[in-house]
């Protein structure tokens, strides 16, 4: 499947095709100019959030040093609370990225009108609109105002807008009805062809809620002929999924109606929920996926937002065959002071079982001086040990780089010329020590989650690189991998609530009327001792 035009070239491979169950494949993206050298992403793979268009904690030279992150996606009501937005004032071939500091030849970047990670109530969408949250409250984003927004900022993908409603769950039959019937005319409209414009890379989210029957109307609108206005609107197409480059799936919208489902009537709550190494919903949701995937074709990409562990990723590749995943949740652990540290496959298993991470605010961590993750080390690394693999991240392996360091779009790499010669390499120092972030993050040094985000893409980036080694070259292992994974690292989550538990005792810390806490603190640890005083 291919999509492309005088500016790019968007492609999908599938190596090991496979309608439901895991599955590799490769995305190439491939724009004409000074960046012409194509993108590669494997899958599965890692998709990584933004706030306002920008990686939380990471400056510019920050994600060009990292090669975990390739795709970025942008929800764009951030930038609603102007009208136009800021984005779309921005001139040249690649307004999108000069606008917001990534590379061309070096990321993809995705548009959508919503967070996929924001499930908090909202208005009802209209017949002409969706509600979304800006800075300065809600807005309505019309197709028409969301098609010229995507022309004039140019992303590389674009998600269509999809009457996925906010509301206070249930929905109704009728409701449902609407929201197929709102996106697939939604859906059409971004695909509609006009002379002289690109034609877009278009992801569509897959409507339908909790209703297995509903979704999969939904997925045969996609695949059905199209006769009369309707065809005449998108011609040349015959269907709407020819020109669709892949299917989306939210699952925050899922899981609370899933919720309240559950709270009408508790017998509809799946037995897994009580079983800590099967993710909350996660047998509930499955189904509901493969009713949308059903009639579609297996050769387009298959994307999944709002995962909340390694746990639930892997239940999605073996279950269902997902090949991206968004990187919010590894994202947020960074916020909270989590260290990822967790590996696929599993090089030595254990009957002990850990948690995938380490919660670097608590005060064990205040004199220790191992690197951040057991299961990595640094370029340099004390450990003489090859079969260790090697952490990429400024913490694990800190340099000095071999030229200047660039913050602005105006970089010689833009012009064609190289930013450093080919034959320099940079200084790489020892790893940052679990001691050190404890440190920062205790006086609220932003460095410290600087280090962790860095740090967590990188865990997570090759997570997914063992995932595709273990299909390409041992399928027939898979299932016991797997169980080896969920058997060694707990499934539970408990080191996010806890680091969550730390995070605020810090943050409240330095907030108004700290004295009067700190001697609250002071007098409670005191009390019952005897304190000796001078007569």
């Amino acid at each position: 499947m291919s999509q492309s035009s005088a500016a790019a070239t968007f492609s999908f491979s599938l190596q090991t095709p496979s309608r439901y169950g895991p599955r590799i494949g490769n995305i190439l993206y491939r724009r004409t100019g000074p960046s012409s050298e194509p993108i590669q992403i494997a899958t599965p793979g890692i998709l990584t959030a933004t706030s306002r268009g920008v990686v939380p904690h990471l400056s510019r030279d920050n994600h060009r040093a990292t090669n975990a992150i390739r795709w970025v996606n942008v929800p764009f009501e951030t930038f609603l609370e102007h009208n136009p937005p800021v984005p779309t004032l921005q001139p040249g071939l690649n307004p999108l990225h000069t606008f917001l500091g990534f590379v061309p030849g070096k990321h993809i970047l995705s548009m959508s009108g919503r967070d996929p990670y924001d499930g908090r109530e909202m208005p009802p969408n209209g017949v002409q609109h969706i509600s979304v949250n800006s800075l300065r409250g809600v807005r309505k984003l019309s197709p028409s105002d969301w098609r010229s927004y995507v022309l004039s900022c140019k992303p590389d993908i674009v998600f269509a807008l999809s009457d996925i409603p906010f509301t206070n769950p249930p929905y109704s039959q009728k409701r449902l009805t609407k929201s197929i019937d709102r996106s697939a005319t939604w859906l059409s409209a971004i695909l509609r062809p006009a002379e002289g414009e690109r034609p877009l890379n278009v992801l569509v989210h897959m409507a339908g809620g909790t209703s297995a029957p509903a979704r999969k109307a939904f997925s045969d609108s996609l695949v059905e002929k199209l006769y009369g206005p309707e065809a005449d609107a998108v011609a040349p197409l015959t269907t709407l999924d020819e020109a669709v480059a892949g299917y989306s799936f939210d699952l925050v919208p899922l899981r609370q109606s899933l919720e309240v489902s559950e709270k009408r009537d508790p017998r509809n709550a799946s037995p897994t929920d009580l079983n800590p190494v099967i993710p909350t919903h996660t047998e509930q949701i499955i189904p509901l996926v493969k009713a949308s995937l059903t009639p579609l074709p297996e050769t387009k990409p298959r994307l999944i937002n709002s995962t909340e562990s390694p746990h639930e990723i892997l239940h999605y590749i073996s279950s269902v065959g997902i090949d991206l995943f968004d990187a919010h949740w590894a994202q947020r652990a960074a916020d909270i002071g989590v260290a990822l540290d967790f590996e696929f496959p599993v090089r030595s298993a254990s009957d002990e079982r850990r948690d995938i991470g380490h919660n670097l605010y608590d005060e064990q961590f205040t004199y220790d001086f191992k690197p951040f993750a057991d299961a990595f080390r640094g370029v340099i690394s004390e450990e003489d040990s090859s079969s260790v693999p090697i952490c990429h991240c400024l913490a694990c392996s800190p340099f000095h780089p071999p030229s200047r360091i660039y913050h602005g779009f105006d970089t010689p790499e833009h012009s064609g010329t190289p930013i450093r010669d080919p034959e320099s390499a940079p200084h790489y120092k020892p790893h940052h020590t679990r001691a050190y972030i404890h440190h920062l993050l205790h006086t609220h040094e932003m460095s410290a989650h600087t280090f962790l985000v860095m740090h967590n893409l990188e865990v997570l980036d090759a997570f997914f690189a063992g995932i595709r080694s273990v299909i390409a070259e041992r399928p027939e292992a898979w299932t016991e991998e797997v169980e080896k994974f969920l058997q060694k690292y707990d499934g539970s989550l408990k080191v996010f609530e806890a680091a969550k538990a730390s995070w605020k005792a810090v943050e409240l810390a330095r907030g108004k009327g700290r004295l009067a806490r700190e001697k609250e603190k002071q007098d409670e640890a005191t009390l019952g001792t005897v304190i000796e005083t001078d007569d």
